[in-house]
């Protein structure tokens, strides 16, 4: 027979998994159990610590007289122990005795015990231990203080030493104190300076203070140059430069605390990396890196903290300012604070331009934004500028959704009441492409994803592994390259669009009296193509509203034309909404418009009449195009020579699109009545009936182009032919050829021919223009008359 088979059974995988679980949670119990005996041990060995050393106190011996004793008394005693045998002791006794006076056993044993004074064991350790527990206060004289020194161990023990300290009176301290203070301030100013700097004359003082600041500016530079050099050194160098912004001295304190905010902010734009530092877990810090690991960690640890100090030491500058504190008003003055707040804003607003991926950006924008609304213009515009620049350079959109919402949060803390250049400044956002609901339907994923179950059905497991291992892959290198996915961007932008129009329709709602509303109309003129259908109903009945209230400009109400044409050009198309009384507003309007008026408002307008005419042509009847035809081109006589150019463009446009407003260009009179140009309706204008006679005053304009467009318009606006326009000026938009042609530096576009210059005929003598037998006979009559006399008597009869 063969050897027997062992009845053990061989433990399946899920019960080995299970036997591990438990040793795992063993273990850990027993771990816990051990720490919890290691901390009863300890506090049973402080209990014990704690007892002993209250039973060295309490068996400390006192003395029983704390008094000094009189001079007298002292002397009589001095005489008694004189006068005392000395035979009555033997030398061996007196030897005796003075070594156990230096035993500290001698002294402080408790007579009453009777145990033994050393145990014959760690002698000289007892002895430091037994010394240990004697207290440190010595006893008291009315007059001196005894201060106990360090002991001196001899081999005969340990010796004891202190020394005496005079009392002071409480009047005396106060006297030191005020000597001391009347000092300080004179110090402080004189910091830095010669003892005679108040007998100085001041040119000689303003020697002195150009010799200090030269050499605090090469201090700094030397700091500044060293930390870029090698920045993971010389990283301690920073805060040695940062202490600079303290400056005591009182004639350079202010120069030299802008110097040093500068180069600060220029160290860190050298020196920051060009990622986020984020804090190490605990897990990253308790584990075992190499030499350089570690010296990065430990620079990027200490760039972040040296950062964070300087963005508060430019934010309490800031504080100091705004709150009228006068802290260390004898080192800068309270007026200097202004100028230092001022550099500390522009170095903010550097940092927020330059560093937008670095730590403590938000904190930046946090301290920035309501400086946007301060009184003070040149602060005001110097963050309005930086967080124009900002929302321009920024790809992404992260930035700015900070922003946005920062200044959401604070229009609405100050209940609306903020300038209105905070609002203009979102104007300038990037934003083109957002999530919105016909969108996300029409862009909906319609292609079905494997289920984990189909995976394993219609895929290996080497298949599965290797997908996986490519999802990881992928992800890992997106990372790496720090490239941000079109959806993120778009998901930011859609959210701060959201914040955006939550701004404006809160001020349509609860502030329509403000002077944000101008700025607000602006915005949303702006964004109007990307308003989502579900506001479009109220947000027309509103801006209707407001139209015909009355109590807008020219410029508020074009504004809210523009919005409504943009809605109804873009997702509105399919709304059945008739917006003939916007039609009615505009052509009211371009009469009140002429060159007194803001030339920026013929942009709007050119923006209004291609969403009204041009786009939506369809829906425009001939008689409403005429009647605009015949307006525009009475309001380009009136307006700068670039506003008539771009409004001649947009006749062109729209003669193009209605080919029978050439009825215009001749004499005769279509149908019925008379052209009524007061009139505020164009369908009842009876526009049909009248001429373009401006277009020939405008060929006689001072501007070539000018005159170019109305020859061209004139002749019907053909496409070939002598009358035809340049190539140049066919392909630009009303709008390019408004800004083209530009008078805004007080020049004109291109340069206009001055006047013929009219010379004065000369006047020459008679005798030249007469020929010279001519002048042979002028000259013998002119002497035959000068040698007779005449008789006119004579004649007569």
């Amino acid at each position: 027979m063969g050897p027997l088979r062992s009845k053990k059974r061989r433990p399946t995988f899920r019960r080995l998994l299970k036997t591990s679980d438990m040793k795992l949670e063993n273990k850990v119990k027993n771990r816990q159990l051990k720490q919890q005996n290691v901390a009863k041990k300890q506090r049973k060995e402080q209990k014990r610590m704690r007892q002993a050393m209250k039973g060295a106190a309490l068996q400390m011996p006192r003395p029983l007289e704390t008094y000094r004793k009189r001079p007298e008394e002292e002397e009589e005693e001095e005489e008694f122990l004189e006068s005392l045998p000395t035979d009555m002791m033997d030398e061996e006794d007196l030897q005796q005795m003075t070594a156990m006076a230096r035993k500290a056993s001698f002294i402080t044993r408790d007579l009453s015990s009777c145990g033994p004074v050393h145990s014959s064991k760690k002698r000289s350790a007892d002895v430091v231990r037994s010394y240990e527990k004697i207290p440190r206060k010595m006893a008291k004289m009315e007059e001196k203080e005894l201060i106990q020194l360090l002991p001196i161990k001899d081999k005969s023990g340990v010796i004891p030493r202190c020394i005496e300290r005079v009392k002071r009176y409480p009047n005396e301290v106060e006297e030191e104190e005020e000597e001391e203070l009347a000092e300080t301030p004179e110090q402080e100013d004189n910091e830095g300076a010669s003892p005679s700097f108040m007998e100085l004359t001041p040119e000689q003082r303003e020697q002195f203070r150009v010799q200090a600041l030269n050499i605090k500016k090469q201090r700094i530079a030397s700091l500044a140059s060293t930390i870029i050099s090698d920045p993971l050194n010389n990283m301690k160098r920073v805060k040695e430069l940062r202490g600079m912004m303290m400056e005591a001295d009182p004639s350079v304190a202010v120069s030299v605390r802008k110097m040093v905010m500068v180069s600060l902010m220029e160290v860190f734009k050298d020196i920051a990396p060009t990622y986020r530092i984020r804090p190490l877990t605990p897990a990253e810090k308790n584990t075992k890196v190499k030499k350089e690991t570690q010296q990065l960690r430990e620079f990027e640890e200490s760039l972040v903290s040296q950062y964070k100090f300087y963005l508060e030491d430019l934010e309490q500058t800031i504080k100091d300012w705004k709150q009228k504190k006068r802290k260390r008003s004898q080192v800068v003055s309270f007026q200097s604070y202004r100028s230092l707040a001022e550099v500390s804003v522009r170095c903010l607003c550097e940092l927020l331009l330059t560093m937008p991926h670095f730590n403590f950006h938000n904190n930046i924008i946090v301290t920035l934004v309501p400086l946007m609304n301060d009184p003070l213009k040149t602060v005001s515009d110097m963050c309005c500028d930086a967080f124009r620049k900002l929302f321009q350079e920024d790809r992404v959109g992260g930035a700015s959704l900070a922003t946005v919402r920062v200044i959401s949060g604070l229009i609405k803390s100050l209940n609306y009441s903020v300038r209105p250049e905070m609002l203009r400044t979102l104007l300038s956002l990037r934003i083109k492409e957002v999530e919105m609901k016909k969108d996300l339907e029409a862009t909906a994923t319609k292609k079905k994803f494997m289920t984990n179950k189909e995976k394993k059905k219609n895929l290996s497991r080497m298949q599965r592994k290797w997908k996986k291992a490519e999802e990881k892959l992928e992800k890992e290198l997106l990372e790496a390259e720090a490239s941000e996915s079109k959806e993120r961007k778009t998901k930011l932008h859609t959210e701060t669009l959201n914040i955006i129009f939550l701004i404006y329709f809160r001020i349509l709602k609860k502030a329509q009296k403000s002077v944000l509303l101008p700025v607000v109309l602006e915005g949303l003129a702006n964004f109007a193509h990307l308003i989502n259908l579900e506001f479009f109903d109220d947000l027309l009945n509103v801006l209707q509203n407001l139209i015909q209230s009355g109590n807008l400009t020219n410029r508020e109400s074009l504004h809210c034309i523009q919005t409504v044409f943009t809605i109804l050009s873009g997702q509105g198309d399919a709304l059945n909404i008739d917006p003939m009384n916007f039609y009615s507003q505009l052509y009211r309007i371009l009469m009140r418009l002429h060159a007194g008026a803001p030339n920026d408002d013929i942009i709007i307008v050119l923006r209004c009449l291609d969403a009204m005419l041009t786009r939506r042509r369809k829906q425009v009847t001939l008689q409403r195009a005429m009647a605009f035809l015949k307006r525009l081109s009475t309001l380009s006589m009136h307006v700068m020579p670039n506003a008539s150019v771009g409004i001649l463009a947009a006749n062109r446009a729209t003669m193009h699109s209605f080919s029978k407003c050439d009825f215009l260009l001749d004499n005769e009179i279509q149908g019925s009545g008379f052209y009524l140009p007061e009139l505020d309706e164009p369908e009842h204008c009876n526009a049909q009936n009248t001429a373009l006679w401006e277009l020939h005053t405008l060929q006689r304009h001072f501007h070539p182009v000018v005159r170019r467009f109305a020859s061209h318009l004139s002749h019907g606006a053909p496409s070939d032919g002598s009358s035809a326009l340049s190539v140049e000026l066919c392909r630009r938009s009303p709008l390019e050829l408004f800004e083209d042609y530009s008078v805004k530096d007080m020049t004109f576009n291109p340069p206009v021919a001055p006047p013929a210059s009219k010379k004065k005929d000369q006047f020459v003598v008679g005798a030249a223009l007469l020929d010279d037998k001519l002048q042979k006979q002028v000259d013998s009559i002119l002497n035959a008359a000068e040698d007779t006399q005449l008789d006119f008597t004579a004649a007569q009869h």
